[in-house]
Formats: C-alpha cells, sequence, structure tokens
C-alpha cells in the first residue's frame, strides 16, 4: 500500500475546510491502495517523510511567507531527507487573506531544494473559499492519490 502525507497548519476554520477537502479527496473510495497519513506542522519529521510516496503541504500565507510551523517542518527535515527524497511527489495549497504569492513561492523554493516534484498547480485561496475552491482542494488530494496508487 502506498503512503500519502498531508503536512498542515490548520490555523483557522477557513483552513480546516481547505484541509478537510484535500482529505477527503486523497481518500475517496474511487482510488485503492492509498493510505492518507496527516501529520500537523509542528508534529510532522523526518521519519514521516520517509514513509511518504507522496506529501501534500497546506499552510496559511502569514505576512507574505508560509507559516513558521510549515518552516520549523521545512528547517527539521531538510538535511535529513535532502538525498533519500528526491523526486518525491509534492503539492500544495495555500490561504490567505489578500495574497499567497510569497508562501507559495518560498515553499516551492524549498521544495526544489529537496528535489520534489510538483504533480499539480498549488491551490490558492483568498479570502473566504468558494465551491471552487473547495473543489480544487478535494481535486488536489485525489490527483496526489491518484498519483501513487498501485491500481
Amino acid at each position: 500500500m502506498s503512503r500519502l502525507l498531508i503536512v498542515h497548519h490548520t490555523t483557522s476554520p477557513t483552513l480546516h475546510e481547505l484541509f478537510e477537502e484535500v482529505r477527503r479527496g486523497a481518500a475517496t473510495d474511487e482510488i485503492e491502495g492509498v493510505e492518507v497519513v496527516t501529520r500537523p506542522a509542528l508534529a510532522a519529521t523526518a521519519v514521516d517523510v520517509f514513509a511518504a510516496d507522496a506529501i501534500i503541504l497546506g499552510t496559511p500565507a502569514n505576512i507574505g511567507y508560509m507559516s513558521g510551523a510549515l518552516k520549523h517542518f521545512f528547517d527539521t527535515v531538510y538535511y535529513p531527507c535532502l538525498e533519500e527524497t528526491r523526486r518525491l511527489p509534492y503539492a500544495l495549497y495555500v490561504h490567505g487573506n489578500n495574497d499567497t504569492t510569497g508562501a507559495v513561492r518560498a515553499v516551492e523554493s524549498i521544495a526544489t531544494g529537496l528535489g520534489w516534484e510538483r504533480v499539480r498547480q498549488p491551490v490558492t485561496v483568498t479570502g473566504a473559499p468558494g465551491k471552487a475552491d473547495l473543489e480544487s482542494c478535494w481535486e488536489l488530494g485525489a490527483t496526489v492519490a491518484a498519483t501513487v496508487s498501485p491500481a
């Protein structure tokens, strides 16, 4: 069975809504053979990343950057995972009140340094999420899960 790791910093009702849609998409019955594991960014470790066949990252955009919690995750796993997780498929969702550009750029820069391979464009949501935003989060989860499904 493949393992999909979702590392998230869910600090608001809006981020919780996005996270739940990503998780629902990843765990859809239509995709078989994928175990979905979720970890808050402050609790996720290199061991979690080593066990993953793909990873989804979720963060708020805070002052033009990813959350401190997601940055802490990267600081913790970067060197242990640098050689061992090259080509790890990943995707990203970000919520911001005004702008998500800096957060997306920061996460993509670190993921590129790790040699991870983006499998879908980031889902970026500013303000209150609409139906299309929630559907995009569901699709992000399902797309990444399908990428690593052995079926």
